[in-house]
């Protein structure tokens, strides 16, 4: 097993230094919050191991989300990076194969790959609006596919997929005998219909998620693992109890508290959601040098440079950080072309979003007239 830094930690705001960015239209979350916002006592609390799968009340809070299941169904992990890192240690071996869906955040290919799997990548194209190929997918999987690897709400583009497509692939790796596992980081902030949970659809499909992205808490490190087979379930805790035995029990009260008022955060989150969404896509009718397919869910959208502007693309992306202290998430950090960033419009204020967003523009209007040869 090898690891190498992905370029999106490598470049993320902390490691550039957050006082040298002014408009931060980066982040995939929400603004972070404040503790002492929370309403929340840790007085009484005692500092102990706490439970190996996570204390039991959290794990019901979570539990109440997925159809069917109940708290011994649940492991809560280090974050939803943890529970990602746990499935993929778990079920895979060097030369398996895995399919994972492409971009995406690259924990979802960088572990299989550093397990020496066979990494296919299920690829959404901007030509077919981001839209799941499931004839492609029935082609991918085959005997040796362990692991398929699915993000919905998608990072880093928004989409989502219809009801009856999660179930064709549902039925797609139960046929194959393979697993499921859906990222449902984005599940509470998707901007119309829901979708189901994966792991309330079958006993071969594995949902994880965090308190991360919609509440804004990424500070605590809580996510969790959803399944059905209580034996897989113990495998995963066999894998995490060799990383860290248990969660911090002062991160698990405090999530415990907030699920428990969930709706008290969600409900404001999505209407930052849909007042920010509709900011960016005034400026995107405005933008001509940018085409893009609106997202359905997150709080993120994955704009890219048309292909007819002639634009000096690394020049775009240094006037944009250096003269502009503006600060986007490009398209490297995906794997894909740098014409396509990332643009989190949850996590700045609106007036923020709104100056950061004109600051693109600038950028773009001056990488236009930069010279192509210029290196400086």
């Amino acid at each position: 097993m090898w690891f190498r830094r992905m370029a999106i930690e490598q470049e993320s705001p902390e490691e550039y230094g957050y006082e040298a960015i002014r408009y931060n239209l980066s982040e995939s979350a929400f603004s972070d919050r404040a503790f002492s916002g929370l309403g929340v006592s840790l007085d009484r609390l005692l500092l102990s191991y706490g439970h190996h799968r996570g204390r039991p009340d959290l794990r019901e809070e979570v539990a109440s989300d997925y159809a069917g299941l109940d708290a011994d169904q649940i492991l809560i992990t280090n974050g939803a990076a943890e529970a990602l890192f746990v499935v993929a240690a778990t079920l895979l071996r060097p030369k398996d194969a895995v399919v994972v869906l492409h971009p995406n955040y690259p924990s979802n290919y960088e572990v299989p790959r550093s397990l020496g799997c066979e990494v296919n990548l299920l690829a959404l194209r901007f030509e077919d609006r981001y839209e799941l190929d499931l004839d492609l997918l029935d082609r991918l999987v085959t005997p040796r596919t362990k692991l398929v690897s699915l993000t919905y709400p998608h990072n880093p583009t928004g989409a989502l997929i219809e009801d009856g497509a999660l179930a064709r692939a549902v039925d797609l790796v139960e046929s194959r005998d393979s697993l499921l596992v859906v990222d449902e980081t984005y599940r509470d902030l998707s901007l119309g219909r829901q979708l189901p949970t994966a792991a309330s659809l079958s006993p071969r499909a594995v949902s994880v998620s965090t308190l991360s992205k919609a509440y804004g808490l990424p500070g605590i490190r809580i996510g969790w693992i959803a399944v059905q087979d209580r034996s897989l379930l113990d495998s995963f805790l066999a894998t995490k109890e060799q990383i860290d035995i248990c969660n911090s029990i002062l991160d698990e009260a405090v999530a415990c508290h907030v699920l428990a008022r969930r709706e008290d955060y969600l409900a404001p989150a999505r209407r930052i959601a849909r007042e920010h969404l509709a900011t960016v896509a005034e400026w995107m009718e405005r933008e001509r040098d940018l085409e893009w397919v609106p997202p359905q869910g997150g709080a993120v959208a994955f704009p890219r440079i048309r292909g007819d502007v002639p634009a000096d693309v690394s020049e775009f992306y240094r006037i944009l950080r250096d003269r502009h202290q503006t600060f986007v998430g490009p398209g490297h950090w995906f794997e894909q072309d740098d014409r396509s960033f990332r643009i989190g419009y949850g996590w700045p204020r609106l007036e923020d979003l709104k100056e950061g967003l004109e600051k693109v523009s600038l950028a773009l209007a001056e990488a236009r007239r930069a010279p192509r040869t210029r290196s400086d």
